[in-house]
């Protein structure tokens, strides 16, 4: 919603939000900054990912974040420790991590195994190199409007629609989810934008009439296509942020229709991915919207990607 434009009941394919796209451009960003401090200080900022155990999931997105690092130029290791490792012997892991002055940035992956707490985890980084940004201090920074590392899914987020030139002053923005890591930090992003926003959960009264006020709507539910065409605002910016797999042919042409590439990889490769929203109902209202995949998931290791930077810079400021 670039200034001057105007809502529309129009029918008509919506822009599509490229997060490949604005994930690049951040990267491209990242890598300068890495450059010059090299240059500038003789220091390549450092991340180390401490994964615990063999989540498959978590083993992909930890491997996605190492590569793009150091294609960054960036040091990036990764702190690979088994399922049985105790909570004692990760708050030490983590207590040397902080120590170590080589690294800038701690993240620690999650879920962590059970007998884990994960917030006492959390607590136990130090905030300078939280760049997950999930450290109750830094969470509190973020809602004083201090400088500190913001959630790098929300934070992804605003970069996206801010380079799509989507207009956020004074916009009705509605966010479905009230997570630490998305929803409530999405919530006080866009506030400091200037929009008026609204938190929806479970227990919203009426949710697809709230969430069809919004000119921005945030799908942050974890529920498969849930977001249907009647929670759509015409011409609104519609960002999803869920990831879910479709592995039967029924659900698929539920959510794409008769689209042949997402039929062929449900039948060839045994499934494909989708958001919270249903593609097949919204893309006749919404004014812009984000491809699963493709969209949220690639600004999130891109905005790691920058905390990491900072907290380097910030180490010689």
């Amino acid at each position: 919603m670039t200034e001057g434009t105007k809502m529309t009941t129009e029918t008509r394919a919506p822009k599509i939000l490229d997060g490949k796209a604005t994930a690049q451009q951040i990267r491209s960003e990242v890598a300068e900054g890495c450059a010059r401090l090299r240059e500038q200080h003789g220091i390549t900022p450092g991340l180390t990912v401490v994964l615990v155990g063999e989540d498959p999931a978590s083993q992909i997105y930890v491997r996605n974040k190492e590569k793009m690092a150091r294609k960054a130029g960036m040091e990036s290791r990764i702190e690979r420790l088994p399922e049985t490792t105790s909570q004692d012997e990760l708050l030490q892991v983590v207590g040397r991590l902080n120590d170590d002055p080589a690294v800038h940035g701690i993240l620690v992956q999650l879920p962590l195994p059970a007998g884990i707490d994960e917030h006492r985890i959390i607590e136990a980084l130090d905030p300078r190199k939280d760049v997950d940004g999930f450290h109750p201090d830094n969470s509190g920074r973020l809602l004083t409007g201090l400088p500190g590392f913001v959630p790098c899914t929300p934070a992804g987020i605003v970069e996206l629609l801010k380079r799509n030139d989507i207009t956020l002053s004074g916009r009705r923005a509605v966010i479905i989810g009230r997570s630490n890591i998305v929803g409530k930090p999405m919530a006080v992003l866009l506030l400091r934008e200037n929009c008026t926003v609204t938190v929806c959960h479970s227990r919203t009264v009426d949710l697809p009439q709230v969430a069809a006020t919004g000119d921005i709507l945030i799908a942050a539910v974890g529920r498969m296509g849930m977001v249907t065409g009647e929670f759509v605002k015409a011409g609104a910016a519609v960002v999803d942020v869920g990831i879910h797999r479709v592995e039967d042919e029924e659900t698929c042409r539920r959510l794409f229709g008769d689209d042949e590439a997402r039929l062929a990889a449900v039948r060839e490769k045994g499934g494909t991915l989708v958001g919270d929203v249903n593609p097949l109902e919204v893309r006749d209202k919404a004014g812009w919207l984000t491809p699963v995949p493709g969209g949220v998931g690639p600004l999130t290791i891109a905005m790691l990607l920058k905390n990491t930077l900072d907290a380097a810079e910030r180490s010689v400021a």
